[in-house]
């Protein structure tokens, strides 16, 4: 892959390229990770916020089987639309468009709510945890993940994009890992008046395609899209040249390995 054939390799809209590339890099196995720890039980009512294209919310439905409920929320009505198309006919799952911060249920609807990779990029995040706690039934529960800090991979991608597309493109790569501090994130769902809160991290290493694939694969599958498309084909030929020749180190084995860190905090109401 080079970079002036990108464009036209993942020519589809960014929501499509994230479920097919980051999703099965990134996404599956953290959900995997975050429903495992939930112990979602038959007839359980969840909700999946900030659900991106619902890797968690199918992931979860087997688990609470058919006398349980799985809705999820987005704000993004491209990434809801790939989730409706991804979700499988025998899957009966309800979506909604709506902000985290102003959810359209009502007290009380849910046993559990999950929240993979979403609460650092809510505004109001006071406002999104008070939400996620009023629709919670009493004794109902909170599991939420998010990455950071920056991995070095990560730290690599931003720097080449600041200097060859824009400020703006960089600070994307800043704030998918700009909530990470245990202390910060203990404070927020306290905050909220959850109770019996625990927030734990470690680091997991994932596999990832090879550089110059995962670099565009990323790209075109997320807000940066729009900053790389309007750059010209040198521009992006030094911006892949850049990263891809420091991503060398983080290779083995023909593929790019991802340490990061993940919190997952978890709560009750």
């Amino acid at each position: 892959m080079t970079a002036q054939t990108s464009r036209s390799a993942y020519g589809g809209s960014p929501p499509a390229n994230y479920e097919r590339y980051f999703v099965p890099a990134i996404g599956a196995p953290l959900a995997t990770d975050l429903v495992r720890l939930a112990a979602l039980q038959p007839g359980e009512r969840v909700l999946d916020v900030a659900c991106g294209t619902g890797v968690v919310a199918r992931l979860a439905s087997p688990q609470v089987g058919v006398s349980g409920r799985i809705t999820g929320l987005d704000v993004n009505p491209g990434m809801l639309a790939v989730a409706r198309s991804a979700t499988p006919a025998d899957m009966a799952i309800e979506w909604h468009e709506a902000s985290a911060e102003a959810m359209p249920f009502p007290d009380a609807s849910f046993d559990v709510v999950l929240c993979q990779m979403g609460l650092q990029f809510m505004t109001d995040k006071p406002a999104a945890l008070g939400e996620m706690r009023r629709v919670l039934m009493p004794g109902g529960r909170l599991l939420l993940n998010v990455p950071g800090p920056t991995p070095q991979l990560f730290a690599i991608m931003g720097e080449a994009l600041a200097r060859h597309a824009s400020g703006d493109a960089a600070g994307f790569v800043d704030q998918v890992f700009s909530l990470h501090d245990t202390a910060q994130i203990q404070s927020l769902v306290a905050g909220a008046g959850f109770h019996d809160i625990s927030v734990q991290a470690e680091t997991r290493s994932l596999r990832l395609p090879a550089p110059e694939a995962f670099l565009w694969q990323y790209v075109h599958g997320t807000p940066l899209a729009g900053a790389v498309d309007q750059m010209d084909d040198d521009r992006r030929s030094a911006l892949e040249h850049d990263v891809v020749i420091k991503w060398q180190r983080f290779v083995k084995d023909r593929a790019l390995v991802l340490q990061v860190r993940i919190t997952v905090a978890t709560a009750c109401n």
